[in-house]
């Protein structure tokens, strides 16, 4: 199950920078001019979670295998894109296909990296790249719905259905404001799903900030927070340029040496990593034995088979039970055999409902 983070903004902000650390590859090509990311790089990152290696300990594991986040690079937008301006197509096409957006504002100034609209100020740039998601997805709709209506006129029942959600997004969109400020009942929320918009996909902004900046942020990055919380939105401050250097060190203890020096406990990067994996509203549950600890994902909601699909889809078509320990009862006891011993391992059917930090184990027949 593959979930992604689309990195978005406007060109030259340092949206390649950070993906090139995120994935520590060259992949994208970062360089002081538009466009240098044509189509969509992707990469696969480990997501950092402190349980894994405490699993592995007690569980005496061979190895330790941290579940993972795509995050896909997308070429710089501009003014205009959602008529065509620039490679507005491109960058609408790909934006869709992600299931959140990392929208990396320039929080810093420096005189040898050109700005697209001439000066600093994210708020601006944000309400930049906003507005051309909401023209499209307005474009978008309007014809829908004109579409939707027709068919409702005809007592086509999916129709009305899907006009109930189309009719107030719609009002919202005209009114400035993206799908995801309005809130509703999980059977319209999969409709709202099924559209596909841009505007209904959660918001990360990522503040790229000089490297003095980087452990407290600056004025700028605190005009984004306050941006964002008036949005509910979530914001995570980082200097690229750090993340670029930490990339190049392959030694842990030179990285944590380097941060150390700098005043950071950890990178920007794992921060933007674990806010993304928030953002999607995920849960890891943990399977530790002898050969590895490891982790995976799911959506948060997902039952056990679903659970027990991720590791083989054989596992969810023939489940019949999933024994489950808590993640602090397992630290608690000591490792799986002393939670058995203290009653703590619970076997759980096909209702459970997967829980964060669960350690499972599944049984099933095929």
């Amino acid at each position: 199950m593959g979930f992604n983070c689309g990195i978005v903004g406007l060109p030259n902000v340092g949206k390649s920078t950070l993906f090139n650390a995120l994935t520590a590859t060259a992949a994208a090509e970062a360089a002081n001019y538009p466009f240098c990311t044509i189509e969509p790089n992707v990469g696969r990152v480990a997501v950092p979670d402190e349980r894994l290696e405490i699993l592995a300990r007690l569980g005496k594991s061979a190895k330790i295998v941290p579940t993972q986040l795509e995050f896909v690079d997308i070429a710089g937008l501009v003014r205009g894109a959602s008529k065509g301006e620039g490679l507005g197509n491109q960058f609408l096409g790909h934006i869709r296909e992600v299931d959140a957006i990392a929208h990396v504002l320039r929080c810093f100034e420096d005189g040898n990296v050109t700005h697209v609209e001439g000066s600093v100020d994210p708020i601006r740039d944000a309400e930049t790249v906003e507005t051309e998601l909401l023209l499209a997805d307005l474009e978008s709709l309007e014809k829908r719905v004109l579409a939707a209506e027709k068919k409702a006129r005809g007592q086509d029942k999916e129709a009305k259905a899907q006009l109930e959600v189309m009719q107030p997004v719609l009002a919202a969109l005209r009114d400035g404001k993206p799908a995801r400020s309005l809130r509703f009942e999980p059977d319209k929320a999969k409709l709202l799903k099924a559209l596909q918009l841009i505007t209904a996909k959660p918001v990360l902004y990522v503040c790229n900030v000089e490297e003095a900046s980087a452990a407290a942020g600056n004025a700028q990055s605190e005009r984004v927070a306050a941006f964002a919380a008036a949005q509910g939105a979530a914001q995570v401050v980082i200097s690229a340029a750090i993340e670029a250097e930490v990339a190049q060190l392959a030694d842990e203890g030179e990285r944590r040496e380097f941060l150390q020096s700098l005043g950071l406990a950890e990178t920007g990067l794992a921060r933007v990593i674990r806010a993304g994996y928030r953002l999607l509203d995920l849960v890891t549950f943990f399977t530790v034995g002898p050969k590895e600890a490891k982790a995976w994902t799911v959506a948060k909601g997902s039952k056990a088979p679903q659970a027990a699909g991720v590791i083989h889809t054989d596992f969810e078509k023939g489940f019949i039970r999933a024994e489950t320990i808590g993640y602090a009862d397992f630290v608690a006891a000591g490792g799986e055999q002393g939670a058995k011993e203290a009653g703590k391992m619970r076997l759980e059917g096909a209702e459970y409902v997967v829980q964060d930090g669960d350690i499972m184990h599944f049984r099933f027949n095929v």
